[in-house]
């Protein structure tokens, strides 16, 4: 019998590997791997979540409406070109089992989110990888990359691991010099940390060649829940829906979700509070040698000497308690992803990470 094999592009996939939650030997560790909200979610989420709890013998809604016109209406959006998704990640892998296929090319950037590759090469497309300047999206070099055979460029703004962004004039730049038959993603996972964005919202309005996608996981605490969504032109959704399993995100948490969007002034304060902390944070790393880039998300990228630097610092922040990220398979070996905790957790990172270049006699 012929062996069994899997699609083109599958066995090229490297498993996604998640931010560590446990320490040997240490029952309550200070997380900072995944840019978990420290906070939680909001009481009204979570009143939503609980009441919902009462109907689990009851299928979820297929077409999410409640949730869609919910986000609508807080971001002042077309409810009906909005899809929502297990996480955003759905999302982007609707969008490239959709839209790329064998002999198609996706584009990302050197550390944009894994994401990205793994759902392309699952979709049996080639995904293409082009540098960044200074851990920034480079517009330049993505146009430089683009051709005929392009269907997807993904960027994350606010970038995933880098904290870096681009201004809209440059988005604008890119969607308009991008090829026919090429769509833009706009990855906004953080972007509610950022003051006044909407995440690309005005520009998928005004063409028909741009696709946001937005999470719950992040800012409104909800990471277990999986619930994310996307907007963009009303065909593309179209299409979206058709590869979309109908009950693909349950009954909690579509109703914690439509209660946490409306739940603005909880995420003000989230908001808030992280950039409080994020500068406290990058502050003092700053003070003790440690440089990173302005983060307009809720973590900052640590930068060291090197890789070997890079990983001593990691060791020593465990022996301490603290889990933090490292990021050598986003090409950023000397560096360390640091989500921004509350204010014990940003103290103790700062301490620890102090007390290591100290003893390096690098502080």
């Amino acid at each position: 019998m012929a062996r069994i094999k899997p699609q083109p592009g599958v066995m090229d996939i490297e498993l996604y590997v998640g931010g560590e939650a446990s320490l040997p030997g240490v029952a309550e560790p200070v997380k900072l791997s995944s840019n978990e909200n420290p906070f939680g979610p909001g009481e009204a989420a979570l009143a939503a979540y609980r009441e919902a709890g009462a109907s689990l013998h009851r299928y979820p809604s297929s077409d999410h409406r409640a949730l869609r016109e919910a986000i609508a209406e807080v971001h002042g959006l077309d409810a009906g070109r909005i899809i929502c998704g297990a996480g955003s990640d759905e999302v982007i892998s609707f969008l490239c089992q959709a839209y790329a296929g064998p002999g198609d090319e996706v584009i990302h950037t050197e550390h944009g989110f894994a994401m990205y590759r793994i759902s392309a090469l699952a979709a049996g497309a080639t995904p293409v990888e082009v540098p960044e300047r200074e851990r920034t999206t480079d517009v330049d070099a993505i146009l430089a990359a683009a051709n005929e055979r392009t269907r997807l460029v993904f960027i994350a703004n606010p970038n995933n691991p880098t904290g870096t962004m681009i201004g809209g004039n440059e988005i604008v730049r890119l969607a308009d010099g991008l090829p026919e038959g090429a769509l833009l993603v706009l990855d906004g996972a953080y972007v509610e940390y950022v003051e006044g964005h909407d995440g690309g919202a005005a520009l998928v309005d005004a063409r028909d060649n741009v696709v946001m996608t937005r999470t719950f996981s992040k800012i409104y605490g909800l990471g277990a829940l999986r619930v994310g969504w996307g907007y963009g032109p009303q065909e593309v959704i179209d299409v979206l829906n058709r590869v979309r399993g109908p009950f693909n995100v349950s009954g909690p948490a579509l109703a914690a979700a439509e209660a946490a969007v409306r739940d603005q002034a909880y995420v003000a304060h989230c908001r808030a509070e992280n950039a409080r902390l994020r500068a406290r944070l990058a502050r003092a790393l700053a003070e003790i040698g440690i440089p990173s880039d302005p983060s307009a998300a809720n973590f900052v990228l640590a930068r060291f000497r090197d890789a070997a630097t890079a990983e001593a610092a990691d060791a020593y922040l465990r022996t301490r308690g603290v889990i933090v990220r490292r990021v050598a398979g986003y090409g950023l070996p000397a560096a360390l992803r640091i989500t921004i905790g509350d204010e014990d957790a940003c103290d103790r990172v700062a301490g620890a990470l102090g007390d290591f270049m100290a003893r390096r006699g690098e502080g």
